[in-house]
């Protein structure tokens, strides 16, 4: 048992020297073509080449460092979905990268909990939950990049129905509100902007963008302009008129929350005391504690804890869950 360790950190250190000879066979001999072509360029051209950026009207895939595995993954519905929810996140990473980062962070996270439990029985849960980690960051990246887009949202349908009222056309709102706003809004105006200006359609744009950010707001937004390009109307007080709903849905979900909050923190507390209790009794009766660590029984009443725990914890979030 005791060369448990040393086999996973053999197995942890084979990986990467294959993962790096095969980077090595793989896109060493392209990247060295491509500076020789660059050089070559560079003679022939000298002067200075302005480049296009990644908001230009050719869309940059991040591409990993396996390319074939990146290919497997986005051919399948569930790959494509992974990789629109990392765009939302904001996050440049490729799928590939990210199965790599998840299967090096699960692998340490079964000889963490190997090393602390001494048991193969909870190996597969440190697994787990090493190869959630990377997903755990993502999603809070996204939910916060999602909020913030919904918080400037009502900004952004002021700027463009002021343009409207200026005399300027629909699509020069879209570009007014991509120059001037910071990221989340600027960017994905600017590619909604790039996507009409490059011979798009404007609808299929403005779905683009409903994918893009998947928003009750956006989509109120995108059907409202579809509508008014059909039948007419005061586009610049349709505009005002859905900033003023937006703000005032925040308002509601704020009250929400407000109301809301003493059932969050129940939640939290609930989750936190029993760890907060197993940390207290290790240093107050150290032989009492190591019972559950080193027992076969023990173990099974942490592993049951903690899934009652867990699913306790989201029965409460789904209880306080109001949709608005």
């Amino acid at each position: 048992m005791v060369l448990w360790p040393l086999v996973a950190i053999a197995f942890l250190v084979g990986f990467f020297f294959v993962f790096g000879g095969y980077f090595g066979v793989t896109r060493l001999p392209g990247k060295m073509l491509q500076r020789k072509l660059e050089a070559r360029l560079d003679e022939i051209a000298p002067e200075p080449v302005e480049k296009v950026s990644g908001d230009g009207i050719l869309k940059v895939v991040a591409e990993g460092p396996i390319p074939s595995l990146d290919r497997i993954i986005s051919s399948s519905e569930r790959g494509s979905a992974l990789g629109r929810w990392i765009e939302q996140s904001g996050v440049k990473i490729a799928l590939s990268a990210l199965v790599l980062i998840a299967a090096v962070c699960g692998s340490v996270g079964a000889v963490i909990v190997w090393m602390a439990m001494r048991t193969a029985l909870i190996v597969p849960v440190g697994f787990a939950a090493g190869c959630a980690i990377p997903f755990v960051f993502l999603s809070v990246k996204r939910t916060k990049r999602l909020r913030a887009f919904e918080e400037h949202f009502p900004e952004a349908l002021d700027l463009i129905a002021r343009a409207l009222k200026a005399g300027h056309a629909f699509v020069t709102g879209l570009k007014m509100v991509a120059d001037e706003m910071e990221e989340p809004i600027g960017p994905e105006f600017r590619k909604t902007f790039d996507e009409q200006n490059f011979g798009l359609p404007l609808k299929d744009a403005l779905e683009n963008l409903t994918l893009r950010i998947p928003s009750l707001d956006v989509r109120f937004f995108a059907t409202a302009v579809l509508i008014q390009r059909e039948t007419g109307g005061n586009m610049a007080e349709i505009l005002e008129n859905l900033a003023h709903v937006v703000r005032e849905r925040f308002k509601i979900m704020r009250q929400v929350r407000v109301h809301t909050a003493h059932g969050r923190f129940t939640g939290y507390v609930l989750l936190a005391l029993p760890a907060f209790l197993c940390v207290a009794l290790s240093f107050i009766n150290p032989d009492h504690m190591n019972l559950l660590f080193r027992e076969r029984i023990g173990q099974i009443m942490l592993m049951v804890a903690i899934g009652l725990q867990t699913t306790g914890y989201f029965w409460i979030r789904q209880v306080i869950k109001i949709e608005v």
